[in-house]
């Protein structure tokens, strides 16, 4: 996905929502960008702090909410109540695996559609977000292999 945004194009998505460019900032949200297991915040420290330790756990914290303030990234709540983090700011749901936690995105028209007019409380839906539970490809194959050994 965002992977292929230009350092400039980048720095401008961050001067654009009125943020000032720290190096802290711009390495948090270019990580962001370039994955898409949406890592948790000390994840992302670990991540940057790989070759130089140069940000903190407050740091990295700090920089997440003002990213998610301005609407360049944003929080995803899933299982276990453990805050992950996306870049990929669009409608879309998510699937996770059920045995190794990853997370990966589905696009938003894949549930486009649904029917919610029948909610309980006679309420109107105003968003939804899906989320898949199952098996990846890495741990269902796993899985059919050592049925088969087994």
């Amino acid at each position: 996905m965002a992977s292929s945004l230009q350092r400039s194009e980048i720095i401008g998505r961050l001067k654009e929502k009125g943020l000032k460019v720290t190096p802290q900032r711009y390495a948090i949200y270019a990580n962001l960008l370039s994955r898409a297991d949406h890592p948790t915040a000390d994840q992302l420290l670990t991540d940057l702090n790989k070759d130089i330790p140069v940000s903190s756990q407050a740091t990295v914290y700090s920089s997440l909410q003002v990213l998610q303030e301005v609407g360049l990234v944003r929080e995803v709540l899933l299982d276990g109540g453990v805050a992950r983090y996306d870049g990929n700011v669009k409608p879309h749901h998510h699937f996770q695996c059920r045995n190794c936690a990853a997370i990966a995105d589905i696009p938003w028209e894949q549930f486009q559609g649904l029917d919610l007019s029948g909610l309980r409380s006679g309420g109107k839906a105003e968003s939804y977000e899906v989320t898949v539970h199952g098996l990846c490809s890495h741990c269902a194959a796993e899985a059919e292999s050592s049925s088969e050994n087994g």
